[in-house]
């Protein structure tokens, strides 16, 4: 290949990592140049393919590495169905969603998937079409230039694990073509895969219990890591990286600029190892973002890790070999909802102490609730201390979001009960988790407030965190469960779909009524976002702290930067408590505009305060 023949824009992004993009590559693939040559043809064809527009942004986002890291993103994570109806549908709720204060639109799965077969759309049987009843690659551009168009980003799931067994690729699988089998990983007999039963643990051990399920047509054993339709690819042969990389790369020139890897951990496999975050997995994630900085240095890469911080952190790399943009917080929305039950602080204290110890170049996303269960993978050697043990704590978890606990008002359900281990996950949506769906059943006006203060306060403490900020969509209107899925047979037996339902266009209306429960949520969020815009403390390099309050139910967070400096205060406890911070300087209550001092803080049950200086202005 003749590299001087390329167009010089290009030449000059490959020449920065060109030594350690073929050294990574060659290392991994034995030195298999023919492959090596293969790949950079395909990401110059789709650099060439790259619409001017996305070229545009290129050398914007060039310009500004870290255009988001700042203040100012807030993103919205929806289903498009649910949302809208289909890709047009959105389109014309954009209004919506810039009203809700969002710029950072994240697109569930919506690439073809079987029906019933889909696992919500994480079995890809196409990566270059759409759903047909959700629209055309041609529509989902068309609602990434609007995006844009309106200072929007969009991301989209990249599901590379696996595919759907209805794939091409899987379907010349099953009719015996060994180039094809060996993009997946097949077994004559049981043999090998037994072996590695040994050593991998299990997704989802109740609903699809082991790693690999016999194909009949192919008359051999294949992995399926996470439901016996879902194949897992076989990473170590270089053709899988390629063709992978080109189908992230069609995404990427179809407007995507945020690519959220999927279940990214799991892509590398050897035998006699946990198939887990092993090195080959940070190899394939780095050659990722380099190709990314060369073809559409404008798209960002979100890692799916979803483990605790020890494992999540490697995934950012280093700063001089960076992979993952962003990562999800997954840990401290656990330990969130954790503190929701329990009413101590002491554990979201002790993990969010780690966050903040940091290198403030990580990037995390901040979320309440997101398409998915609630795992309660918590630190149960530092609640040992206090005398909790892990299955008897996860079962008053449950217990408490299942509205079982006495005096417990949530509405969730379980996911995965797993009585032999006494471990389950849990669903539902953050208004139902808060307790707001029972109060407005049962009209009880006080129990109404409650669980208003409580929504709105743990949405304050997630625009407090440094970071992204996503919203689920339907939290901002505080969107009930959705028990219907409980009649549909596709959905019946994935309690995921309880908090998956339609978005209730009727009762959105009611977000410009200020008396409405709808209203109130509406328009505390969008204020939440309005401040966040406006103070530079707000922003993710400013210094972060834990804050002694006196009280094991109130968590206080500082943060300072620029002469600013804000003390935020969040009250978990079910009465009104005091937070002791001791501070006789004289803040502003952001939401009330009043002047007080931070000496003794009184909070309604589940209230907060952010308390906010401006040492230019003293």
């Amino acid at each position: 290949m003749h590299y001087p023949d390329w167009n010089p824009i290009f030449l000059n992004r490959f020449r920065r990592h060109e030594d350690e993009l073929k050294w990574l590559y060659c290392e991994l693939y034995h030195n298999d140049t023919a492959s090596y040559e293969a790949m950079l043809a395909t990401i110059y064809r789709a650099w060439e393919e790259r619409p001017q527009s996305m070229r545009e942004l290129d050398s914007v986002r060039e310009a500004d590495p870290d255009w988001y890291k700042g203040h100012d993103l807030v993103g919205m994570l929806m289903y498009v169905n649910a949302f809208a109806g289909n890709l047009q549908g959105v389109r014309s709720h954009l209004d919506y969603i810039r009203e809700s204060g969002v710029n950072y639109l994240h697109l569930m799965p919506l690439l073809e998937s079987p029906v019933g077969r889909s696992d919500g759309g994480y079995a890809v049987s196409d990566f270059r079409r759409v759903q047909p009843e959700l629209g055309t690659m041609e529509d989902l551009s068309a609602l990434a230039e609007d995006c844009h168009a309106q200072g929007m980003s969009v991301c989209l799931d990249f599901v590379m694990n696996h595919t759907s067994e209805d794939h091409a690729w899987a379907k010349r699988a099953k009719n015996g073509e060994k180039a094809y089998q060996d993009r997946y990983f097949f077994y004559d007999n049981w043999e090998i895969p037994n072996a590695y039963e040994q050593t991998v643990p299990q997704v989802f051990p109740t609903t699809a219990p082991g790693n690999f399920s016999w194909c009949p047509e192919a008359g051999k054993v294949v992995m399926t890591t996470f439901y016996p339709y879902q194949w897992d690819l076989n990473y170590a042969n270089p053709v899988v990286f390629n063709e992978m990389t080109d189908n992230m790369l069609f995404l990427c020139n179809h407007g995507i600029d945020i690519i959220r890897l999927d279940a990214v951990p799991y892509i590398w496999k050897a035998l006699g190892t946990s198939c887990r975050n092993l090195r080959q997995v940070h190899t394939l994630v780095r050659m990722m973002r380099m190709i990314c900085e060369i073809v559409c240095p404008a798209t960002l890469l979100l890692g799916e890790v979803v483990m605790e911080p020890s494992k999540v952190v490697p995934y950012f790399g280093t700063v001089e070999k960076p992979e993952c943009h962003l990562l999800y917080n997954v840990t401290t929305m656990a330990s969130l909802w954790h503190t929701v039950a329990t009413a101590d602080v002491r554990l979201l204290a002790y993990q969010l102490q780690q966050v903040f110890a940091l290198p403030r170049a990580y990037t995390f996303l901040n979320y309440l609730r997101c398409h998915d269960d609630i795992g309660w993978g918590l630190d149960y050697g530092f609640l040992s201390q206090f005398g909790q043990q892990e299955v008897p704590h996860k079962k008053f978890l449950n217990d408490y979001f299942t509205g079982r606990f006495p005096g417990s008002s949530s509405q969730g359900e379980l996911y995965n009960d797993d009585p032999r281990l006494g471990d389950a996950r849990l669903c539902g949506t953050t208004a139902s988790l808060c307790g707001l769906t029972s109060a407005r059943a049962a009209g009880d006006a006080e129990g109404i407030e409650n669980a208003l203060r409580l929504d709105l306060m743990l949405h304050a403490l997630m625009f407090t965190l440094s970071g992204i900020p996503v919203l689920y969509s339907g939290d901002e209107i505080g969107r009930d469960n959705d028990r219907d899925y409980h009649l549909n047979s596709l959905k019946a037996d994935d309690s995921r779909y309880l908090h998956r339902g339609n978005l209730p266009w009727d009762i959105a209306e009611k977000r410009k009524d200020p008396e409405a429960i709808e209203g109130r949520l509406h328009s505390s969020i969008c204020f939440m976002e309005k401040l966040r815009r406006e103070h530079v403390v707000f922003d993710a390099t400013a210094d972060t702290w834990l804050l002694h309050t006196g009280n094991d139910q109130i968590l206080g967070i500082g943060r300072y930067k620029d002469g600013e400096k804000l003390l935020g205060l969040f009250n978990f406890s079910r009465s009104g408590a005091t937070a002791w911070v001791m501070d006789t300087d004289l803040y502003t209550d952001l939401f009330s505009g009043e002047k007080r001092d931070a000496g003794a803080v009184p909070l309604a049950p589940g209230g907060f305060i952010w308390l906010y200086k401006n040492f230019d202005e003293a």
